[in-house]
């Protein structure tokens, strides 16, 4: 597949909760465990600036 085919989608065999950061490693081609660690830092702070983002993406990103 080239680069100009990908297409960002959720993730359905890399997931924890709903494969946003499976989908997104997929798509940027590096590990998703960089995605959740990025998550999970900015949930630190009080939740909110690592979970809004990512119930955004779950709701606009497709599920492959």
């Amino acid at each position: 597949m080239s680069d100009q085919d990908k297409v960002l989608r959720r993730s359905r065999s890399d997931r924890v909760v709903a494969g946003v950061c499976g989908g997104l490693g997929e798509f940027f081609g590096i590990r998703p465990f960089w995605f959740r660690l990025g998550f999970f830092i900015l949930a630190i702070p009080g939740g909110l600036p690592g979970i809004l983002p990512y119930v955004i993406c779950w709701m606009v990103i497709p599920k492959s």
